[in-house]
C-alpha cells in the first residue's frame, strides 16, 4: 500500500490521514469505498430517546402548522380573557395576560434549548457525510489518474510496437535494396 500511497499521492501511506489511509486500502484492496452514514458512524450518532425527542420536537415547532396552530391558541386565549370570560367577571388572565407571558416565556425557555441540540445532531451527521463524500470524492480522483496511466501505458506500448513494425519494415526494404543498414 505504501507504494500506491506514493504513486497516486506522493506520500507514504504512514504520512496520509485516516480516510485517505481508508481510501488507498480500498483501492489496494479493490473493495468499494462509500458506506452509509450509519456504517460510518460506529453507532457514535444513533439517537436515544432524549435526541430523537428533541429531533421530532425541532420538527413540530419548526413547521408552518406548529405556526399557525399556535398562533390560533394566542389569539383565542387574549379573545376569551378580553371578552367572553371578563363579562361574566371569570377571566384567569385579563388584560396585560401576565400568565399568558409567564407560558410563553417558559415553553421558549425549553423549545430553545431542545432545538439546539436538534440542530448539533444535524450539523454532526453533516459533518460525518461530508467526510464521506471527501473519502468518494478522493477515490474517484485516484481511480481517474489510474486509468489515465493504464491508458498511457497502453498508447506507449502501442506506439512503441508500431516503431517495432516500422523497424523491421525498413529492414525488409533495406535489404531488398541490397544495402547494408
Amino acid at each position: 500500500m505504501s507504494d500506491l500511497s506514493l504513486r497516486l499521492l506522493g506520500c507514504a501511506y504512514d504520512e496520509l490521514d485516516r480516510a485517505e489511509q481508508r481510501v488507498i486500502r480500498s483501492i489496494a484492496e479493490r473493495s468499494p469505498t462509500s458506506q452509509s452514514i450509519g456504517e460510518a458512524d460506529d453507532g457514535a450518532t444513533r439517537p436515544g430517546f432524549g435526541e430523537r425527542l428533541a429531533d421530532r420536537v425541532a420538527a413540530v415547532g419548526g413547521s408552518w402548522r406548529f405556526i399557525i396552530a399556535f398562533s390560533c391558541v394566542l389569539f383565542v386565549w387574549m379573545l376569551i380573557n378580553s371578552k367572553a370570560l371578563d363579562r361574566l367577571g371569570l377571566a384567569f388572565d385579563p388584560y396585560p395576560f401576565i400568565f399568558l407571558n409567564l407560558m410563553l416565556s417558559m415553553l421558549a425557555a425549553v423549545q430553545a434549548p431542545v432545538i439546539m441540540m436538534s440542530q448539533n445532531r444535524q450539523a454532526a451527521k453533516d459533518r460525518l457525510t461530508e467526510k464521506l463524500d471527501y473519502e468518494i470524492n478522493l477515490r474517484a480522483e485516484l481511480e481517474i489518474m489510474r486509468l489515465h496511466e493504464k491508458i498511457d501505458q497502453m498508447r506507449i506500448a502501442e506506439l512503441m510496437d508500431k516503431v517495432d513494425a516500422l523497424t523491421e519494415r525498413l529492414d525488409t526494404h533495406l535489404k531488398g535494396l541490397g544495402t547494408p543498414r
